[in-house]
């Protein structure tokens, strides 16, 4: 299995960007996708993921982000409005996949938010 992502990029505070990440495998065999963030100096943390029926953000997103899949195409995407500076992070897409739910990871991509 194989996540990439794009999207990412510079943008001023209050601005949008939107992020996408394709995947590579059998559609049947994928379970949640979604979004985990790395600000500099800090820990991982999970931004937004997407199942069937269930969608969940992070308290810090709510109302600015909004995730959306292709469950078709195998992609997931992040639309991110109203940026402020502290969702500058690295953003990394994830997916579980197979019989043992096991997690997969893109390479990542830098969002930076200037003031």
């Amino acid at each position: 299995v194989q996540l990439v992502e794009s999207g990412g990029g510079l943008v001023q505070a209050g601005g949008s960007l939107r992020l996408s990440c394709a995947a590579s495998g059998t559609v049947s065999s994928f379970g949640s996708m979604g979004w985990y963030r790395q600000p500099p100096g800090k820990q991982r943390e999970l931004v937004a993921q997407i199942a069937p029926s269930t969608r969940n953000y992070a308290d810090s997103v709510k109302g600015r982000f909004t995730i959306s899949r292709d469950y078709a195409k195998n992609t997931v995407s992040l639309q991110m409005n109203s940026l402020e500076p502290a969702d500058t992070a690295v953003y990394y897409c994830y997916a579980k996949y197979g019989l043992d739910n096991r997690d997969y990871w893109g390479q990542g991509t830098q969002v930076t938010v200037s003031t």
